[in-house]
């Protein structure tokens, strides 16, 4: 029997991707499951390496050889991973638009920004050539570049790496999706450009019901813009909960480590905890739990075993055979 969950909004499950290289088998990411309802903000949140970025691709089905994906994506209903290409085609930047962390990379280096825009609204809307001008000027006010009359006729190049990711995020708004998926939007932003693009993806969020999977390392951003945040680690999610709850008691050793390492404005003189080592090689990872190298809390079943992301609470689950233990230790700090 179908959820209503199935039957609208993003559903994953089950989403592996691998690539095949000269050390061997790479797993970027490993069964993921992911449900984000309509105008929900989800944060997805970890390392560099930690398998954020392709988890995006993979549900975009932007991954290619040696790359492999398989599992489950659903979009309102429809599949995504044996979707013909010509109709995902019409649903990438009309439906499910992206925000990709490289804008120097991803925009196109010979075509003028305002093309760029206006290729998407072409492809996409009815508009005129006229109105699509105007929409496209309306798009590069919003996201705050000045004088965007001047900057779409301007390549890529000429435009500063902050710039460049404002001009990205208005051609990802042009067709006003329904899903937006934004890898690292803000990076590259001051924080008063930053402070108006989380608000302006809120304002969507909140006038179109827009979804959002939103991945950062800024837990200052989950805080400021997410309803629920996934955190992962070594190509895993390794635990979710809301965020006001998830930043109160984490219950996974990964999950403390990332939120001890941020400054509390409440307690300016509190140590900040590290975590200890380096994320593991993809092609190799420790048997057991991918994390237990690191863990303070690890014992021997966590270096024999992978804990499976375990459900303890209404939209909570941690990957952690301690994870009770995780969350009285927190509590005790």
């Amino acid at each position: 029997m179908t959820t209503a969950a199935e039957q609208s909004g993003l559903l994953v499950r089950g989403l592996t991707t691998t690539f095949d290289t000269a050390r061997g088998t790479a797993i970027a990411a490993a069964d993921i499951d992911l449900d984000v309802a309509p105008g929900e903000v989800v944060g997805l949140v970890g390392e560099s390496g930690s398998g954020k970025s392709v988890t995006l691709r993979s549900i975009m089905r932007l991954v290619r050889e040696p790359g492999k994906v398989r599992g489950r994506v659903e979009w309102n209903g429809r599949d995504l991973i044996g979707m013909p290409a010509e109709d995902l085609r019409r649903l990438r930047g009309s439906e499910i638009a992206m925000i990709f962390q490289e804008p120097m990379t991803a925009l196109n280096p010979v075509l003028p920004v305002g093309l760029q825009i206006d290729e998407n609204l072409k492809a996409h809307t009815d508009l005129g050539r006229k109105a699509r001008q105007a929409r496209a000027i309306e798009l590069m006010t919003i996201v705050g570049i000045p004088s965007p009359e001047t900057r779409l006729k301007e390549y890529p190049h000429q435009f500063s790496g902050g710039m460049r990711q404002r001009a990205m995020i208005a051609i990802a708004l042009a067709c006003s999706p329904k899903l937006l998926l934004a890898d690292e939007p803000t990076t590259a932003l001051d924080v008063t450009i930053q402070d108006q693009i989380l608000k302006l993806l809120l304002d969507l969020r909140d006038r179109l019901q827009m979804s959002v999977v939103l991945v950062t390392h800024d837990l200052g951003v989950v805080a400021q813009t997410c309803d629920r945040m996934a955190v992962m680690y070594a190509g895993r999610i390794v635990e979710t909960g809301t965020v006001p709850e998830v930043f109160a008691t984490p219950h996974h050793p990964y999950t403390r480590g990332l939120l001890g390492s941020v400054p509390n404005a409440d307690a300016p003189r509190t140590l900040l905890r590290s975590i200890d080592g380096t994320p593991p090689n993809l092609t190799d990872l420790p048997a057991g739990c991918a994390f237990h190298p690191r863990c303070a809390f690890a014992t021997d079943l966590c270096r024999r075993e992978r804990p499976p992301l375990e459900t303890f609470g209404p939209g909570r689950a941690a990957a952690c055979f301690h994870h009770q233990q995780v969350a009285r230790a927190e509590a005790l700090v």
